[in-house]
């Protein structure tokens, strides 16, 4: 398959470049990008030289020529193309939130006007993919509701409240140079941002919905200084208690034969890299509140691997085609 990538000079691009290097159908013949047309894509990914050939391009919608077309453009940019990317026949995932949440969600959030809405599968294979299957179009989840929403949907039809407390990395803010980024800022610092209002927790209020959680859902955020991964740590109460036993078993049916799914003491380096999301889940005494911790790689299983593996799903490719990478420890 020839694939595009609308937006490839950011992270999640240069991740899918990565990736389908090591896919056996999948072949990037367009990398876009507006202010590098003309470039060579490994001048800013230089892990890549050896890899690609490609140079940037700058080409308008009717000029793509793909079978398959990921958008890693910014939030609001994405719906400029979907539709006409579709028009041509390819197959679209898109990585960016505009086709995520339904259009007056998305615009109260985001707060700018939807100008070419449609609904589209919610990304999430583990919950979604008879939804995924044969689709056009898919909009990948947003990294941290990708943590968030594993780790906590076994339980979450039983829960009363769900409380998420994630620490990303550094990556997650972009590839773009800001404060939030800065090396004095985020190095050897630890910070809490957007305590009580991030826009992703739309997406995770809307999953536990259709998990059929009556939950109330909470999420704060908190930047780590490290280059990538997130760790969510959900705090699940419960009217009826359970047991560890019964916890336990809850997760092994719920992700049996789930490959991407590991029920393993989480940490973010046994995820580096790698499109895994590790989880395990302890319960406190007493029964009533149950704490589920899941580590990702927020460039991967938040992203552009998750996105292949949403690629994969669609085009009835296996499912781990591409994304057999073994995690980077130590």
């Amino acid at each position: 398959m020839e694939i595009a990538i609308i937006g490839a000079s950011g992270f999640t691009g240069g991740e899918l470049i990565r990736l389908c290097a090591g896919h056996s159908s999948a072949e990037v013949t367009c990398a876009t990008s507006r202010k590098l047309e003309g470039t060579e894509v490994a001048v800013t990914h230089p892990n890549l030289r050896g890899f690609t050939d490609l140079r940037y391009t700058n080409p308008d919608v009717v000029d793509i020529e793909a079978d398959v077309a990921f958008l890693a453009v910014p939030h609001t940019a994405a719906m400029q193309y979907a539709g006409g990317l579709l028009e041509r026949g390819m197959k679209v995932v898109d990585l960016s939130a505009d086709y995520r949440l339904p259009k007056d969600v998305f615009e109260s959030v985001y707060g700018v006007a939807h100008t070419d809405y449609f609904e589209a599968p919610y990304g999430l294979p583990e919950l979604h993919r008879e939804q995924i299957k044969g689709a056009e179009f898919v909009s990948n989840p947003g990294c941290f509701p990708t943590g968030a929403t594993l780790a906590a949907a076994p339980l979450a039809p039983r829960a009363t409240t769900i409380i998420y407390d994630a620490k990303t990395g550094v990556s997650g803010a972009g590839v773009n140079p800001s404060a939030v980024n800065h090396f004095c800022n985020a190095h050897d610092n630890f910070t809490a941002y957007k305590w009580t209002a991030h826009r992703h927790l739309a997406e995770m209020k809307m999953e536990a919905s259709r998990l059929g959680s009556a939950a109330s859902v909470h999420f704060t955020p908190h930047l780590l200084p490290v280059n990538r991964g997130i760790l969510t740590t959900a705090h699940i109460l419960l009217d009826d208690p359970i047991t560890q036993e019964e916890a336990e078993a809850l997760y092994r049916e719920f992700y049996a034969g789930e490959h991407f799914i590991r029920l393993q003491p989480p940490s973010l380096a046994g995820v580096r890299g790698s499109n895994f999301c590790d989880i395990a889940v302890e319960v406190e005494a007493g029964g009533r509140r149950v704490v589920a911790v899941s580590v990702i790689d927020n460039l991967v299983k938040g992203a552009s691997g998750q996105a292949i593996q949403n690629m994969n799903i669609i085009c009835g490719i296996p499912e781990t085609e591409g994304l057999g990478v073994v995690p980077l420890l130590p």
